[in-house]
């Protein structure tokens, strides 16, 4: 009898991820693929159970144009992806000049996510999967402690979420990169090495080469997955919240003239932590901007340390007590 040998362990873990996403979907998919370790194994593990389950699935590479012979990448990434069974194509996309702090990486983010979505609805897919690991997900936490973030962007990169109407799914979220490595080896399949990745100008490439070693050394191995469990958590605590302003606000806010208006005495009943995203949560919505901490908390001294002080000026509005009321009113440009 011949000898069969057993399954790559790496490549059994990223198809049990992936099935269990594709019976939570139940209709077409398409796979964001890049040529790289991570989504090369996320659209094989996908070539594989798609067609057990019914379900019709498609892989597409968005080519920024912003490295030399990035059409000769899309296109192997694309014979790959056909190879393994998928219904692949490549789209070009324009990135933007960027805008504000976000540099080229957002703005780049920013054209790949419109593209992806534009892809999925001409496809008829009802969710786009995306391969990010758990190391990502542990770089993006360190990054936000770095940056002084909130609870919600400390929450990362959410399992699921959903986007103008399609899901976006992150099977691989608990997985490590060294399982995509594995599995692309023991599939056989050509890991594009994304020069970006050694480039030391973007903070991510110094977290990963740098300070994720040294933490692993000094502080063990586990670094990566409790990172990645703190960001479980907060995505839960920052659930938590939405729901209770959601079942808040409408009872302590009301249109004013040229904006809106927070009733003061509820706005102090609550605690520090719910009063400060109430805050946050009606000069976003109406105003479209985001507070910092610093402007968040001189906001909320109208409210629990008002002694007369005239209004704020804020990015977009002004805030000003009134009474009994914080009135949030348009900022004419000077």
């Amino acid at each position: 009898m011949e000898h069969r040998p057993g399954l790559d362990p790496a490549t059994a873990e990223i198809r049990r991820a992936v099935r269990a996403a594709l019976q939570s979907v139940g209709g077409p998919v398409l796979v964001g693929l890049s040529g790289g370790a991570d989504s090369l194994a996320l659209a094989a593990a996908v070539a594989f159970e798609a067609p057990k389950a019914g379900i019709a699935a498609h892989a597409v590479v968005i080519d920024h144009g912003l490295q030399e012979g990035s059409d000769r990448v899309a296109a192997r990434a694309v014979g790959t992806a056909q190879q393994l069974g998928l219904n692949a194509h490549a789209v070009r996309v324009e990135v933007a000049a960027p805008e504000g702090n976000g540099g080229p990486e957002a703005s780049a983010r920013d054209a790949r996510r419109a593209a992806l979505l534009d892809a999925a609805r001409a496809a008829g897919a009802v969710a786009v999967l995306l391969a990010h690991t758990l190391d990502d997900q542990a770089e993006t936490v360190l990054i936000g402690l770095a940056r002084g973030s909130g609870a919600a962007s400390l929450g990362a990169m959410a399992p699921e979420r959903e986007e103008e109407g399609i899901r976006i799914l992150r099977p691989l979220l608990d997985l490590r990169r060294t399982q995509t490595r594995s599995s692309c080896a023991a599939l056989g399949l050509p890991v594009w090495e994304d020069p970006h990745n050694l480039d030391r100008r973007f903070l991510r490439v110094r977290v990963r080469q740098d300070v994720m070693p040294v933490l692993e050394a000094e502080l063990g191995p586990g670094v990566a997955d409790a990172l990645a469990r703190t960001a479980e958590q907060l995505r839960e605590d920052a659930a938590a919240f939405a729901d209770m302003i959601d079942e808040t606000i409408e009872d302590i806010v009301e249109h004013a003239e040229a904006g809106i208006a927070v009733s003061v005495p509820a706005l102090a009943a609550n605690p520090p932590a719910l009063r400060h995203r109430i805050i946050r949560h009606v000069v976003a919505s109406e105003f479209g901007v985001s507070l910092t901490r610093s402007q968040t908390l001189e906001v909320a001294r109208l409210v629990t340390d008002w002694r007369g002080q005239g209004p704020i000026d804020l990015p977009g509005c002004r805030a000003a007590r009134e009474g009994t009321r914080l009135v949030f009113t348009t900022r004419m440009p000077v």
